[in-house]
């Protein structure tokens, strides 16, 4: 499986691509589904976005700890990585700009996107990583190269979360903020690996702010 989740399927809700100023790609965790993200999408109440969520292969973007060595999530990540730029390219070609697009990843879906712009930095829409890091190792060297141009990105977490450890959201902070977003981390005490409503209200000021722009 060299690219695994290449002809996995997307699911869609909104208006279609032609007919709106501002999309939403909404990326799963692990064990988890496109439809339970386009539940969120409607939780969030922007019915004027569309929204693209794609299916992970086996329900997992990789297989390892995003804390885990890079090659041992490969090819899985990359692949992973391609299939966001697929639906990026997609909403270009529909005639929206990436500053017209917003990502949004819970747990493992929050690492790929925050790791995905990093990689791939330009002005985005929004980007909200909730209960997410970069990926890689302790120690990984942080070498992206680009800006994310003034790009508002949201993290919240919980501080004791059993899969990411706060140290490393941290540090995404700091990355991402070096390169030029416009970042702000929300700190939850004690908060079990979930979504809470503080979240869900900060991701919809955000995308509420893309449609008047």
């Amino acid at each position: 499986m060299n690219d695994p989740h290449t002809g996995q399927i997307v699911l869609r809700a909104g208006p279609p691509l032609e007919q709106v100023r501002a999309a939403l790609i909404l990326i799963h965790g692990r064990g988890a589904s496109a439809q339970g993200m386009l539940d969120l999408y409607g939780a969030l109440r922007v019915p004027q976005m569309a929204a693209l969520a794609p299916q992970a292969a086996q329900r997992t973007w990789y297989p390892e700890s995003f804390l885990a060595p890079l090659n041992e999530n490969q090819p899985w990540l990359d692949s992973a990585l391609s299939r966001i730029d697929s639906l990026l390219q997609e909403c270009q070609a529909h005639g929206l700009s990436s500053e017209q697009v917003a990502l949004l990843g819970f747990s493992q879906g929050a690492c790929l996107v925050l790791e995905f712009v990093a990689r791939y930095p330009r002005r985005y829409g929004a980007v909200i990583g909730l209960t997410g890091g970069l990926i890689g190792p302790p120690g990984t060297p942080r070498q992206y190269t680009g800006s994310l141009q003034g790009t508002p990105i949201f993290l919240g977490s919980g501080d004791s979360d059993p899969h990411v450890p706060f140290e490393r959201v941290l540090e995404t902070q700091a990355v991402l903020t070096q390169m030029d977003a416009r970042v702000e981390l929300r700190r939850y005490p004690a908060m079990p690996h979930t979504i809470n409503d503080d979240e869900m209200q900060a991701a919809r000021s955000l995308l509420l702010g893309m449609l008047k722009n």
